[in-house]
Order: C-alpha cells, then sequence, then structure tokens
C-alpha cells in the first residue's frame, strides 16, 4: 500500500530536500530559518481588513469577477541561496507598498528572494520576518500602487462554502481553481517537528498543485479566508485534498512580523484534552462540543484565572471552540498583555471568566 504523504505545494527548480516524518512524506527544501531583521517604522495600517457579516454566497455561475479581482495580486515568490539552485512557490500581495504573504517552507534558508508579479515585473525581495510555527512568511519589495487582496473573516467561512485558489506557480502568471470547504480546524501534523505550532487548516477540495504554496484561498467575494500551504496526497500531487491556514491567524502573525520582526506568542498555560462522546458521558455534559483542561500550569493565565482540571472549555471571546486546533488558533490570534474571555463548564455549570489576561509564551514553565 502507498503511504499517505502531506506535500507543500511547492515546486522545486533545483537540489531538494526529502524528509520522512512518522508514515507521511514531506517536501521540503530547507529546514532552518534565517535570522530575524530588525524591525522598522512602517506605516500602520498593512492590510485591508473588511470583516463581512454577510451570509456566503450560494452557488455562483461562475467566477469570473471573483478571478479578475484577485489575480492581478497574486505573484511568483522564487527563493534561492547558494547550496540550492532555488525553490519556487506564490505569494499575496496585502498591501499597495509591496507588502507580501507566502509560506515558511518556501523561502526558508534562503537567502535571495525574487518577486514576479502577475504583468511579468520582477523585483528584488527582503525578508521582514518568519514564523515556522504557522508556516508563514512576510516579504517586501519596493513598489508602489500595487493591487492588494483584501482580508475576509475567515471564522465566518463555512463547509460547503464555495471558494476560490489562486497561485502563481512556475511563472504561469496565474492559476485559478474554485471549490467548497470540506472541513475546518484541521490537524494534519505537518509541522509537528515545531513546538507550540499551530495547525487549524481550512481543508477544501480546490485543486492546488506544486507551486501554489502561499497562494491565496479566497471566498466568490475574492476576499482573503486562507493562505494554500498543503496537500494530502498518495501519488504527489493533487488528489482532492487541500490546506490553507485562517486568514484570521495569518493576519495576526503578518502584523507581528511587520512590527517587531518575529511573533510575539501568547499561552493560556495549559494542557487540553478534545472531547468525545465517551468524555461527554463521564463529564455529565448534555453536547460533545468543548475541550477538557487536563492539566494547568503554574504562574500562568489559566492559573490566574481560577481555571481548573476538569473545566471544559466552551468559548474563547465567544467563539467556540470545540477541538484541541481551535483552541490554539484562537489563543494565538493574541499577544502577550491582551485579554480574553473564557466561557467553560465546571460541575454541571456554565461558568464564565472575563479579562483573562495572556502571558507570553517564554513564560511557561513546562
Amino acid at each position: 500500500m502507498k503511504r499517505l504523504g502531506i506535500i507543500f505545494g511547492m515546486s522545486i527548480l533545483g537540489t531538494a530536500v526529502l524528509s520522512t516524518v512518522l508514515s507521511f512524506i514531506l517536501f521540503q527544501h530547507f529546514s532552518t530559518q534565517q535570522g530575524t531583521p530588525q524591525a522598522e517604522v512602517l506605516p500602520s495600517q498593512l492590510v485591508n481588513y473588511k470583516p463581512t457579516n454577510a451570509k456566503p454566497i450560494t452557488f455562483p455561475g461562475d467566477f469570473v469577477s471573483t478571478a479578475n479581482k484577485v489575480t492581478p495580486a497574486i505573484v511568483n515568490v522564487g527563493a534561492s541561496s547558494g547550496a540550492f539552485s532555488g525553490s519556487n512557490g506564490s505569494g499575496v500581495i496585502v498591501s499597495p507598498n509591496g507588502y507580501i504573504i507566502t509560506n515558511y517552507h518556501v523561502i526558508s534558508n534562503a537567502t535571495r528572494y525574487n518577486i514576479t508579479l502577475n504583468n511579468k515585473k520582477e523585483y528584488p525581495a527582503r525578508l521582514i520576518g518568519t514564523d515556522p510555527t504557522t508556516d508563514l512568511a512576510l516579504l517586501k519589495i519596493n513598489a508602489t500602487n500595487l493591487p492588494t487582496v483584501a482580508f475576509g473573516n475567515s471564522d465566518e467561512v463555512q463547509v460547503g462554502e464555495w471558494v476560490v485558489a489562486v497561485g502563481n506557480p512556475f511563472n504561469l502568471a496565474s492559476t485559478v481553481t474554485a471549490g467548497i470547504v470540506s472541513a475546518k480546524a484541521r490537524n494534519i501534523n505537518i509541522l509537528g517537528e515545531q513546538e507550540y505550532s499551530v495547525e487549524s487548516f481550512i481543508q477544501t477540495d480546490a485543486v492546488v498543485n506544486p507551486g501554489n504554496s502561499g497562494g491565496a484561498l479566497v471566498n466568490a467575494n475574492g476576499e482573503l479566508v486562507g493562505i494554500n500551504s498543503a496537500i494530502l496526497t498518495e501519488t504527489g500531487s493533487y488528489e482532492g485534498y487541500s490546506f490553507a491556514i485562517p486568514a484570521n491567524l495569518v493576519k495576526k502573525v503578518i502584523e507581528d512580523l511587520r512590527d517587531y520582526g518575529e511573533i510575539k506568542r501568547a499561552v493560556l498555560g495549559v494542557r487540553i484534552l478534545d472531547i468525545d462522546s465517551d468524555r461527554a458521558r463521564l463529564l455529565g455534559l448534555d453536547d460533545v462540543s468543548g475541550v477538557e483542561i487536563k492539566a494547568i500550569f503554574p504562574n500562568t493565565s489559566a492559573s490566574a484565572a481560577g481555571l481548573r482540571e476538569g473545566d471544559v472549555i466552551l468559548k474563547v471571546n465567544n467563539q467556540s471552540v470545540d477541538s484541541t486546533p481551535e483552541l490554539q488558533e484562537q489563543v494565538a490570534r493574541y499577544r502577550p498583555g491582551d485579554t480574553i474571555s473564557i466561557d467553560f463548564i465546571r460541575d454541571g455549570k456554565r461558568l464564565r471568566k472575563e479579562r483573562v489576561r495572556l502571558q507570553e509564551l517564554a513564560s511557561v514553565d513546562d
């Protein structure tokens, strides 16, 4: 039987590094992170963030309008170094002055970065910062009046909703494919070697092939709801499963990279367990929902807030969390010092903690 593999959607122009992680096959080019550049004073408004309360659009007649809106802002990302001839992926322009999102695995360990716009113009790029724990990176080119993709609200994406994947692989200018959202908050253990990695992927059946990593997943309105990152495959090419990093998490990460040159990761300070039907029955829960606290680290946000082992967390800032990836994603959107509300069940009673102040990851002692 063929082994089931997870492949980053990145093309290989030269030498590649093949590594096997458990039963998965993971193709990457580089394995170490470059030094983080110093943060600089930059405009405060990085992206045109437009959360919408509109209901998802039903079956469209076509995606012409969506494609016309998005494709000008999708670029090809070339990365190279002295040791490797290069790698190739896609990227998304999110500010008119040249900030570009891509995947960490597209540019990891490279020293030179080249951006080709949809109109074939080429620019050298500099690396602003990377976050291997979410597989994201932020690049910058010296250009103005660039087309951009506006951010949507990935929390509002629904299973069954139409989405469009747009990439710029192999300098083909653009590729546009459509599909539906198959699932949310998927953890496929592709970042398992990264401590405190956050995997809460949007799964779709939109076709994503090598070279599309770092490209855009947009809703039918042309709003960014995810960054395409990986496919699940037995053959090395698309077989119906593609995965995108949720846009709400992407927005926080790239703003950290822009403002600080690194990630400001906040944590709650708990170990958690997903609730299944057996566990719900043992805990006397009416519904199979939430995540159970199995351990609380001392001197952390959770201990200071008075949370206890056995509490079942239902919501973070009024957003439901029904799995470990969902809780990790919600908390990862905030910085140390931010406050959140937590709804939970204790001894059969529904309770709420207001203004739980999050602490920095470095302060948690395992």
